[in-house]
């Protein structure tokens, strides 16, 4: 057999290293813009999408609303490496085909501003998920929506599940921005601690009582969430103690009988640790509300 010249070996890794990425991938990212008549706005987003998306333009998916953290932005799952956790899942069998739509939320942690001013919240909710799921030809059934988050994305991820159980079908969290003792001084004025982190989104103190996590936890039927799969986990070394929250949490929801999944692992707030264990939890979404749909 004749050896292949040297441009030719050379033309072979060029398209190797081009087509490698497309392969791996087993699908595609799409990323673009979605005007706001709420926020008055266009809104970033990211839709991930399988590869049968485009092979079968009547297909209807499971769809995963994916909520990035503070000072992250709608390419999250890109930054951190999920994308490719996604796509070896999928290349392995281990998952099946679903749309995940990724919105940017600056600091906004994903509810409308205490001062009524940034809606986010309604934004997402009356805007975003219809528009994007008839773009994206989701299901449109509880049964087939989960949301996923990241530290603030991971806060609005159980919040808007616990405030909307008859949207979401699974919900889950990664080191989740819960602080077990608010401070009093929330807002803009807070120098350092729990209370900057908040910034100027609540306002006040009574604000955050009544639009957070543990309250809708505390509030909710528990029959609701009883019907809801929930998982998160956090680091036992959280740069900002969030697992002292995530543990509050756990508490309340088994005081109030309310089936879940809660992890602490070895390790701080940082992407690795969110990679480390992403698998995990697109393993718990798909089981959710993909596997047998």
């Amino acid at each position: 057999m004749k050896r292949p010249s040297r441009l030719t070996r050379l033309a072979c890794l060029f398209c190797a290293l081009v087509f490698a990425p497309l392969l791996h991938a087993q699908g595609r990212a799409e990323c673009s813009v979605i005007k706001s008549q709420i926020l008055a706005r266009p809104v970033h987003y990211c839709a991930f999408l399988p590869a049968s998306f485009d092979q079968d333009k009547t297909r209807r998916y499971p769809v995963l609303y994916f909520l990035h953290g503070l000072e992250d932005n709608e390419e999250s799952l890109l930054n951190f490496g999920g994308w490719d956790v996604v796509s070896e899942l999928r290349s392995k069998g281990k998952i099946g085909d679903f749309v995940i739509l990724a919105p940017s939320a600056g600091h906004t942690f994903y509810i409308n501003s205490g001062d009524g001013k940034v809606r986010y919240e309604d934004f997402l909710m009356k805007e975003f998920m219809p528009e994007m799921e008839k773009k994206y030809r989701a299901d449109g059934t509880r049964a087939t929506r989960g949301i996923t988050g990241i530290s603030m994305g991971g806060y609005g991820a159980l919040r808007l599940a616990f405030k909307y159980p008859d949207k979401f079908a699974a919900v889950s969290a990664q080191m989740p921005a819960l602080i077990a003792d608010v401070p009093m001084d929330i807002g803009a004025s807070a120098q350092g601690g729990p209370g900057a982190l908040l910034g100027n989104v609540f306002g006040s103190r009574d604000y955050f009582d009544r639009n957070n996590v543990f309250y809708f936890a505390r509030t909710d039927s528990a029959a609701s969430l009883k019907r809801m799969k929930i998982y998160f986990n956090v680091g036992n070394n959280d740069d900002y103690g969030f697992e002292q929250g995530a543990e509050e949490l756990d508490k309340l929801l088994k005081s109030r009988g309310i089936p879940h999944e809660f992890h602490i692992y070895p390790g701080g707030h940082a992407a690795e640790f969110v990679q480390s264990h992403f698998g995990d939890v697109v393993l718990f979404q798909w089981n959710a509300i993909g596997a047998g749909k």
